[in-house]
């Protein structure tokens, strides 16, 4: 299965995360995040490098001209075309020792931004709910708030405090992508190598997480049962995305954040994006709704 893996990108990123794969121009977005860099890359193209001056960890879609992009600061609209950034929404923007980290679309357009501490201390970060201007707390007493994705219908939602290894499903709203009734265990990963990391799920149901110090990617069925196991050249992968015309394939980003020189030694494509050449039914990010 390694041999279906090879390198999207050999740009190495100190924390990589947040791919997210644009149709419209055939581009995979991430973040390098404690560098403050947004990558671009089309699937046939050079690699662009954007500085942001902040941490950044998320990008979502408002249109052909706009982005969104989730900082330690709050929600940015980003113009794809200069880069200029302008404040929109502020999230913690008075709290200096936190930032974003994972964050998705719900089908409906509404936003799951996590937060957590930049230092990682226990319950400092939140998941939040952005929607038209609106925003709400969800959860709180987040550690490392990962893996926010959605069913294809929005009717169920995903969401983990990596620190606790335990994967949580919860009823979500369609209409609003709000949830709906109390969150309860999707995947008890405690037992397992690694952590859980950023999710995503395919038009199947299919959720595949990416597992931080496991070296491995996992396919979960809506059950919630193992379907399949997928090794990685990098220790420490953080997050898939859906990639292609087709979405058909997998982007999977990683760090070496934490690891000294022997480590990195070690493991010497950590911070890489690869791509996964196996065949899913997966599906385009939902363009989100600002106002």
């Amino acid at each position: 299965m390694m041999s279906a893996v090879s390198v999207f990108s050999d740009h190495i990123c100190q924390l990589g995360e947040g791919p997210s794969y644009d149709p419209a121009s055939d581009a995979l977005f991430w973040f390098d995040i404690v560098n403050g860099k947004l990558l671009e890359k089309p699937l046939t193209g050079a690699l662009k490098i954007h500085e942001l001056g902040q941490m950044a960890s998320a990008i979502a879609i408002i249109d052909a001209q706009r982005q969104l992009i989730a900082t330690e600061t709050g929600l940015f609209v980003r113009d794809a075309a200069t880069g200029t950034m302008t404040l929109h929404t502020p999230i913690e923007d008075d709290n200096p020792l936190t930032r974003s980290n994972d964050s998705r679309v719900h089908p409906c357009g509404a936003f799951w931004v996590g937060t957590m501490a930049k230092d990682e201390s226990k319950g400092a970060g939140s998941i939040y709910w952005f929607s038209r201007g609106e925003l709400r707390r969800l959860f709180s007493d987040i550690t490392v708030s990962n893996s926010i994705c959605f069913s294809e219908d929005g009717t169920i939602a995903y969401y983990t405090d990596t620190a606790t290894g335990l994967l949580m499903r919860v009823g979500c709203d369609p209409v609003t992508g709000l949830p709906a009734g109390e969150p309860k265990v999707f995947v008890d990963h405690r037992s397992s190598k690694g952590y859980v990391d950023g999710s995503v799920v395919d038009r199947d149901g299919v959720l595949w997480n990416a597992v931080w110090g496991g070296k491995a990617v996992k396919a979960y069925s809506p059950d919630g049962t193992l379907l399949r196991e997928i090794p990685m050249p990098a220790t420490q992968v953080s997050c898939p995305a859906f990639i292609g015309a087709k979405a058909d394939r997998l982007a999977v980003t990683s760090a070496w954040k934490g690891k000294d020189d022997n480590q990195r030694k070690l493991d010497p494509q950590a911070g890489m994006t690869f791509l996964v050449d196996i065949p899913v039914n997966g599906r385009f990010e939902p363009r989100v709704l600002i106002a």
